[in-house]
């Protein structure tokens, strides 16, 4: 079992992070480095940036990843197409999941709207099968909030 992740103070962490800067690939450079240090048992940290036609890779933290995700595929494209949160426990029961890399087994997927448009998903992934919790979920879903506020 995973140690208690301690969400407020990741926040307080990103918060400073974040204060006073306001360029999007920046703050969520920083943001992945924090939480890939922060919260044990991942192995992938990252964003996906919505292009207008496709998820893109941006910032992230682990091994080399996918570049384009098409909307409605895998993990991601689902969470960026329904708008809705994706926790999956085990990747490999989930129908069309993309495996960028072998090592993954749960997988958390936050996808990431601003003033009502899809900017694109945050994606979290660990070798540990069912390592996302609903507390994860919710700590996740705040540093997204607290992200989406940062920039201009």
């Amino acid at each position: 079992m995973m140690p208690d992740t301690d969400y407020d103070s990741l926040l307080a962490q990103a918060k400073g992070l974040f204060e006073g800067e306001h360029d999007k690939i920046a703050n969520a450079a920083n943001l992945t480095a924090l939480v890939y240090n922060a919260i044990p048992g991942l192995n992938w940290v990252g964003f996906y940036f919505f292009d207008g036609k496709e998820l893109v890779l941006g910032p992230f933290q682990g091994k080399p990843a996918c570049i384009r995700i098409a909307l409605n595929k895998g993990v991601c494209g689902t969470a960026a197409a329904t708008r809705r949160v994706q926790r999956v426990d085990d990747v490999h029961t989930f129908d069309g999941h993309i495996a960028c890399d072998a090592d993954s087994n749960s997988e958390l997927v936050v996808p990431l709207v601003r003033h009502g448009e899809l900017v694109g998903v945050w994606d979290v992934d660990s070798p540990l099968l069912a390592r996302f919790t609903a507390k994860d979920e919710a700590g996740m879903q705040a540093l997204c909030s607290l992200f989406l506020e940062s920039y201009k």
